[in-house]
């Protein structure tokens, strides 16, 4: 376990590496000792200073549900962090590249809540219950620290969270069965991943109620208006300036975004 002093200072290194574009050390590296509630707490810490500088929260991701996900972490376990205002950005979009520091980008679904969901017990037709729509989203996530990471590094990093792209059709949750939303994303007009949103806990609602379950012990949970990511259904595709993506959702529509 950490002291106050230790877990302040692992935010302010991660605050200053994204400030930066300059990794920092791993936090496990630094305090061997570091626990999962160390790292959450790390977490919450930097969120906050993001906040006093003029974000603010809205949403959750939810990181590390698929086993592709899992097999390309080398975790084994899902984890969250929080969705920035200033770091959502929409279809067609063009984004510097340069913001972040090593971006990889990810094919996911996003759930946009209709209801306030907490407590313990929660189940897969709770959270489809409270949902009010589910979008096809990419996600992009960065690392602000070096590389290998344990569970509790990509936890204090805000659970690798670099942005949130948002397109294509809205739909109800009981419109279709969103197990079988399948994807392929294209990079520069070649097909690099391909995926089904089955692959995230056998359900992409599993990970949203495996996160409201987490959060009950804190006395939080989700809130009507949040974005919810569910989790990658496919392996991430490194980005770099000059990239031209396209996911290609089926039924569902498109999402193209390009970097500068």
């Amino acid at each position: 376990m950490l002291t106050d002093e230790q877990r302040q200072d692992a935010a302010h290194a991660i605050l200053t590496a994204e400030q930066t574009r300059v990794v920092c050390p791993q936090p496990s590296k630094t305090w061997p000792e570091m626990t999962l509630e160390d790292a959450y707490d790390v977490q919450r810490r930097w969120a906050e200073a993001r906040i006093e500088a003029g974000a603010k929260i809205v949403g959750r991701k939810i990181g590390l549900t698929s086993r592709a996900m899992q097999q390309a972490s080398k975790m084994t376990e899902p984890d969250y962090g929080v969705i920035l205002d200033d770091a959502l950005y929409y279809d067609g979009a063009k984004i510097e590249a340069g913001t972040f520091i090593k971006p990889r980008l990810e094919v996911e679904l996003a759930f946009i809540m209709g209801e306030d969901l907490s407590g313990a017990g929660c189940q897969v037709h709770d959270v489809l219950r409270a949902t009010e729509f589910v979008q096809p989203a990419l996600e992009i996530i960065d690392y602000r620290t070096e590389v290998p990471r344990q569970i509790v590094d990509t936890i204090a990093d805000n659970a690798a969270f670099g942005a949130i792209v948002l397109g294509g059709r809205t739909i109800r949750p009981f419109d279709t069965d969103i197990r079988w939303i399948g994807a392929t994303l294209s990079q520069n007009g070649t097909i690099e991943e391909s995926g089904v949103s089955a692959a995230i806990m056998g359900h992409p609602a599993a990970g949203l109620a495996w996160l409201v379950n987490k959060l009950a012990p804190l006395g939080s949970g989700l809130k009507k208006g949040d974005i919810v990511l569910g989790g990658s259904f496919t392996r991430p595709v490194d980005i770099a300036s000059g990239d031209v993506i396209f996911a290609d959702y089926g039924p569902l529509g498109a999402i193209g975004v390009s970097f500068s």
